[in-house]
């Protein structure tokens, strides 16, 4: 017994392990990117750094996900460590801003597989009495690894070289690799099935093209240029086809049977809409703390590490929570505490304090953190073996998607806030009082360059860029909002309570 126990404690390691290597992936070059561009060029391109691992993560996860109900958990999750530790390789070797991109894809590829699979074995192989305290711990990592990205990333840049942000993933990689590849015994028994090769054909290039729509509408070109109208009108067909087949296929990728229970749909919809809102504190507090208070991009950096704690916190309780009463009740709970943290954001200034801005980032973090663990599990509650990776899958693809969706929503809403007060406050004033800066208010986030700022016009940046973060807060209040009204929506199941299985 002492054995299986131990065997178990490691399974559950490599587990861990895989959830923290793929999640933080999608975050930690976001802060050596400057760097990373400083060495191999190609300024313009490097949009597809990022775009690339969340393309081809997002792309694989319902798919990894149906494979693995087929032909088992095991092998697709040994193929993502192989495939992802390859691209982490590769990306340490790039020689150029396109290589890296290529390699970044590869490394997706393989990130698709970890984080879904990962929790639909945990569900596998614990009775439901222990699965809210594993999934407390998994939902943890998970959130930890995300918010840790960006630090770590900042750290190693700094004091090591860019390169070993993906070196750091293979010792971590080969560890979970052994460990899952020894220690995991998984039932001989899955549903043989054919696979959607119709539906895989539609869905990825469905998201290749709203992704890159996305990510270069308003930047590199204009929201009504041919480019980006013509990526919307392609997922949108992509899409639609896609619809329409899952409707014919024998065994499609996603299940429109899924969400005939309650339970799932509406679990679901709290991963998009909290998604959305999340990811908005991740983004923008850093930046008011560089902007705003004068911080360096490793010291705002840090600032989310309070968060990053209560996060850890509130995905251990909610787990707990989710095994003494019902998904719907521990979420209404938490999404209610995660929305008044969204509105206190939404009341920073240029006078706010740092302590004032962590109190805040605190209440998001507890409220959002019982999310990653307690939507984990409500998602596949009501579905047998032979499909919870499916369902695990789903949910975690419309996250990133929420997420994605967010990152560009509220950056749009953002920059107009900021442009409409930047035109306020230099209302009337000279343009040489303000020059360039009024143009590249980026200034502001250099220590460097900020210290040639004249004081009025700093003053008048930091109150433009205060007021516009603000109100994107205010503005992220909507998803929020209707996060709560997706968690009442869900059925009262409980973790502990027998599921029904499905023929």
């Amino acid at each position: 017994m002492k054995n299986k126990e131990t065997k178990t404690g490691l399974v559950v390691i490599a587990l861990l392990l895989g959830i923290f290597v793929a999640s933080m992936d999608n975050t930690i070059v976001a802060t050596a990117m400057a760097t990373i561009v400083a060495d191999l060029g190609g300024l313009k391109q490097f949009v597809w750094v990022t775009s690339a691992y969340m393309v081809a993560e997002m792309a694989g996860m319902p798919i990894f996900g149906k494979l693995s109900d087929m032909y088992g958990r095991k092998r697709f999750f040994l193929f993502g460590i192989i495939v992802f530790l390859i691209g982490s390789v590769l990306c340490g070797m790039a020689q150029t801003i396109v290589q890296l991109s290529i390699f970044r894809a590869i490394q997706g590829i393989g990130g698709g597989a970890l984080v879904p699979i990962a929790f639909t074995i945990m569900f596998d192989i614990f009775p439901p009495e222990k699965r809210g305290k594993m999934g407390g711990l998994f939902g943890a990592v998970f959130g930890l690894s995300s918010i840790f990205g960006p630090l770590l990333g900042a750290y190693i840049t700094d004091y090591l070289n860019w390169r070993w942000v993906f070196y750091i993933n293979i010792p971590l990689g080969i560890v979970a690799f052994f460990l899952l590849w020894i220690y995991y015994r998984e039932s001989p028994k899955h549903a043989k099935q054919s696979i959607d090769w119709l539906g895989v054909m539609t869905l990825v290039p469905a998201i290749v093209c709203l992704m890159f729509a996305l990510e270069l509408g308003g930047q590199k070109y204009a929201w009504d240029s041919a480019v980006i109208i013509g990526l919307f009108s392609a997922f949108a067909l992509f899409f639609l086809v896609f619809l329409y087949v899952e409707t014919k296929a024998q065994e499609p990728i996603v299940s429109y049977r899924m969400f005939r229970e309650r339970l799932f749909a509406s679990t679901t919809l709290v991963a998009f809409f909290s998604g959305a809102t999340f990811v908005v504190a991740t983004v923008y507090i850093p930046i008011f703390i560089q902007g705003v208070t004068g911080g360096s991009a490793t010291n705002s950096g840090l600032i989310l590490l309070p968060m990053m704690l209560s996060t850890t916190v509130s995905a251990q309780l909610g787990g707990f929570l989710a095994g003494k009463t019902s998904y719907r009740n521990v979420m209404f709970g938490f999404m209610l505490l995660f929305t008044a943290g969204i509105g206190l954001l939404g009341t920073i200034d240029e006078h706010t304090t740092r302590l004032t801005v962590t109190l805040y980032m605190m209440i998001v973090g507890l409220g959002v953190g019982a999310s990653f663990s307690v939507l984990g599990m409500a998602a596949i509650h009501h579905f047998s073996e032979a499909e919870r990776g499916a369902a695990s899958s789903t949910n975690s693809f419309v996250r990133s998607l929420g997420m994605t969706v967010g990152i560009t929503v509220f950056g749009i809403i953002q920059r107009n806030l900021f442009t409409d007060q930047l035109a306020e406050q230099f209302r009337g004033m000279a343009q040489g009082a303000h020059g360039a800066n009024m143009h590249d208010p980026r200034a502001m986030l250099s220590p460097e360059a900020r210290a040639h700022i004249p004081a009025p016009v700093l003053d008048r940046l930091t109150e433009a860029l205060a007021s516009s973060i603000a109100d994107t807060f205010l503005w992220a209040l909507l998803p929020a909002a209707l996060t709560i009204v997706c968690v009442l929506l869900m059925s009262n199941d409980r973790l502990a309570a027998p599921m029904r299985m499905k023929e």
